[in-house]
This record gives structure tokens, sequence and C-alpha cells, in this order.
């Protein structure tokens, strides 16, 4: 079993800088304050936790926050994402078109219907995506590319080679 994690001895500034956070009008640094002035009385993170009403791993994350930043852990960061580009680039959406223009049997799948998660796999097989992703992904990529899911997914193949001069005739 792992030691409690306790945050590490204040100097006398950082000591000061938290009891006057406890004054603070922003409730992120106040409630951070209170964690961190706990775990440096000697409190374990589930105690503090159960003192604050809030999870253990809260506590945790302010400990280690302070580890890393100081005093500079009591200004909340950023919610927004780190990298906003899509996972998915030009020539790999094209790619997935191609991809979803053949049967998922082609390429060992059991069904005949693609799904975003079936897509998703085969994309990863395929080299299409360095990484897992997931179905959000492929649906946005489907969207940059003009093309609506119900659309891409109700692509309809045939194993009859005469299927496009037929196709063609009905559709005009």
């Amino acid at each position: 079993m792992k030691p409690p994690l306790f945050v590490r001895p204040l100097t006398d500034e950082e000591r000061a800088a938290l009891r006057a956070g406890l004054r603070s009008p922003d409730a992120f640094a106040l409630r951070r304050c209170q964690l961190l002035l706990a775990s440096a009385d000697g409190l374990k993170p589930a105690q503090i936790a159960e003192r604050f009403g809030c999870a253990s791993q809260t506590v945790r994350n302010a400990i280690r926050a302070f580890e890393a930043a100081g005093t500079d852990c009591l200004v909340e960061g950023s919610h927004r994402p780190k990298s906003t580009r899509p996972e998915i680039d030009d020539g790999g959406r094209e790619r997935l078109r191609a991809l979803l223009h053949r049967s998922p049997r082609d390429l060992g799948k059991p069904t005949s219907l693609w799904t975003l998660a079936t897509a998703a796999e085969v994309a990863l097989a395929e080299g299409i995506t360095a990484r897992p992703v997931s179905d959000e992904t492929i649906r946005q990529a489907l969207l940059r590319l003009g093309v609506g899911w119900k659309r891409a997914k109700t692509w309809i193949t045939s194993p009859d080679p005469a299927y496009l001069r037929k196709k063609g005739r009905a559709t005009g």
C-alpha cells in the first residue's frame, strides 16, 4: 500500500499566501487553500475530503498541483482543449471516404453495415489515424467532407458486377 500523500513543508511565504487565499472571493482558490493547509497540518487526503465534502482525488490533485507549481496552483487553469486541430487530416478524410464506400466484410468485419465504432477501428488498422479515435472524431471527419453520417452508413454496395450500370439506369 502506498503511503498517504502530504503537502511538502511550507515556507513562511507560502503559508502566508495560503492563509490570505482563505479570504479570496474566488471559490477555486479558497478551496485549494483550505485543502493545502489541512494537508500541511498533517491530515490525510481521505480525512481532508471528508472534512470539506469533496473527493479524496480532488485533494490529491491539489497537493500534486502545489508540488508542481507552488502557489501558482491557486489560479484556476483553462478548460479549453490543448489542441483544436482535427485528428484526421485532409488526405486521411479522403481515405476514410473511400474506405466507407467498401463493405466492412471486405475488411474482416462480421457485418455489412458500417458503424462509427467499426469505422474508427478500421481507420486505425488501415493507418488513417495514428492512434485509436472516438466515434465522434469519425463523425466530425465526415462532416468536414460534407457527408452526414446517415448518408454514409446507408451507402449501398452490391457484389453484382453490373451494379453500377443498373444503378445508373435507375437514377438517371
